[in-house]
């Protein structure tokens, strides 16, 4: 366990975070009803039958547009997620690579990082 940093500092940081991804993840998407672990984008709802190609290729494009969003923004969910159960755990702020703590002002920067600096992804 970390005791040169304030992981409380982290955790109300993460958590904050957290909810600021879920409303995001909601406005693009929902949780996958057969796995609610992932999220899938909401698919457009439109009248197939009766819309032209423009308007059927708009609703397509945004379709796509939410699923690209969408995975960064679940990437980013799962980084908080594995962040805050590594504080819980007391393994917070130790790069995933070399096992040496992450550098202060890179948990600021991002307080999910999973690396040092010089481990970077």
């Amino acid at each position: 366990m970390r005791n040169d940093i304030d992981t409380e500092y982290f955790k109300e940081k993460l958590e904050e975070e957290l909810l600021l991804v879920e409303k995001e993840l909601n406005d693009v998407g929902r949780k996958n009803p057969d796995n609610k672990a992932d999220w899938e984008a909401e698919p457009a709802d439109f009248d197939t039958d009766n819309a032209d190609e423009n308007e059927t290729a708009d609703k397509i494009e945004e379709y796509e547009g939410n699923t690209a969003v969408l995975k960064e923004l679940e990437i980013r969910y799962n980084d908080i997620k594995d962040a805050l159960k590594k504080i819980e755990e007391g393994k917070f702020g130790i790069c995933e690579i070399s096992g040496q703590l992450i550098e202060e002002d890179r948990l600021i920067a991002n307080p999910a990082a999973r690396t040092c600096k010089a481990h970077m992804e």
